[in-house]
């Protein structure tokens, strides 16, 4: 028999939110929209409070308090869930992405580890609250986030609630936040940042049978990587015991209109990590001054502004919060540890100004983004327990 939690999870991967990441692309599956109109409607009877965030056309952040927030006194502490609502493309799946097939008691398809299985445990937690007096609830906001994959918007937004004033809701920070990402329900303290952007090699086009009176943007672009990777052997930047030592890739190359072309642009997307507290914008600039030296600082490449930057998450005023979930997991039967992780969340963001954060959730990220992505049912049923225990005694 299908528990509550993975039908749940079930319609969430039934409804596509996939982030186009900066694409160019049209269609019913790309964007939030459909998905955050699904969670509002499916809260709806249970007597809490939402508010939508407007982020960008197709993308609303939706909170979802258990009590008037408004009404708490100043110093009762509000507990913050946070997940995001995207999921990554489907570009090369081998399954249905969208079938929410169970299978040798894994549930598959996109966004069922990352993160849509710890989002049906989280809206299955508070769930159980909604009987309660309001007045014995605990005073938790769920908060779903757009577009954590491709820029932090969602929560760069969610912070301006608290920070400027822009929410109705929630007006004061939250005492501490748990987001959730497949962590394995180990305890993510620490996690690097990221800085991303563009960079293009300026060509002249000409017929390919006479190539010489033109000038080649991919052969240009090729030095580039060429420095970059040198430089990737020989990064600055601090060196973190939780999640290691500075990387940069160049993931995406683009260029040319035609064989018989010599082409006149080209253009790649660099990925920067470091290490928490690191700055994302001196790291950048290490990169652009590097190549400029390398080749000669020519006045045919351009470097675009940041389209993610993130400054990664500092383990320093987040233990308390960490040893108390770890606590928890512990009273639940789960032997976890604290941790730290390469990747980024929106834990980064949402942490700034000193906000207790750390990230639990099911899943093993190695089945994040993959081809046959799943989520082993266990897993989600046990953080149900997690979040809703951790609730009831924040």
């Amino acid at each position: 028999m299908t528990s509550d939690v993975v039908a749940l999870l079930q319609q969430l991967i039934r409804i596509p939110s996939v982030n186009p990441m900066g694409r160019d692309v049209q269609g019913e599956i790309y964007y939030e929209a459909q998905l955050t109109s699904f969670l509002e409607q499916y809260v709806a009877d249970w007597g809490y409070f939402c508010e939508r965030q407007h982020v960008s056309p197709q993308r609303e952040n939706l909170l979802i308090a258990t009590v008037d927030l408004s009404k708490l006194p100043p110093d009762r502490p509000i507990l913050m869930l946070e997940v995001h609502q995207d999921t990554v493309p489907v570009d090369g799946m081998s399954i249905d992405p969208f079938a929410a097939e169970i299978c040798d008691g894994r549930v598959y398809g996109r966004g069922s580890c990352d993160i849509k299985g710890g989002m049906a445990a989280m809206l299955t937690a508070i769930s159980r609250f909604r009987d309660l007096p309001i007045e014995k609830r605990p005073a938790v906001v769920l908060a779903l986030a757009v577009n954590e994959e491709h820029g932090f918007t969602g929560a760069k937004r969610m912070t301006q609630g608290w920070t400027e004033g822009q929410s109705k809701l929630l007006t004061r920070p939250p005492a501490a936040i748990v987001v959730s990402e497949p962590t394995m329900l180990d305890v993510v303290v620490a996690h690097k940042g990221v800085v991303r952007w563009k960079c293009h090699a300026k060509g002249i086009a000409a017929h390919s049978s006479n190539p010489s009176i033109g000038a080649n943007a991919i052969y240009r672009m090729s030095k580039i990587v060429n420095a970059l990777e040198q430089h990737a052997t020989q990064l600055p930047g601090s060196i973190s015991p939780l999640v290691g030592g500075p990387t940069l890739s160049v993931g995406i190359i683009s260029g040319g209109v035609s064989v018989n072309t010599v082409p006149d642009h080209c253009s790649i997307e660099i990925d920067r990590r470091l290490a928490p507290g690191d700055n994302p914008l001196v790291a950048q600039q290490a990169a652009i001054d590097f190549v400029a030296q390398q080749l000669g600082d020519p006045d045919w490449i351009v470097h675009d502004q940041p389209f993610i930057i993130s400054p990664g998450l500092a383990p320093t005023h987040n233990q308390a919060l960490a040893e108390a979930l770890v606590a928890t997991l512990q009273q639940c039967d789960i032997q976890a540890k604290t941790i730290g992780v390469p990747y980024g969340t929106d834990g980064a963001i949402l942490s700034q100004g000193d906000v207790p954060t750390v990230v639990c959730g099911p899943g093993d990220i190695a089945q994040a983004h993959t081809h046959d992505e799943w989520l082993a049912i266990d897993q989600l049923e046990k953080s149900v327990e997690v979040y809703e225990t951790f609730c009831r005694q924040f």
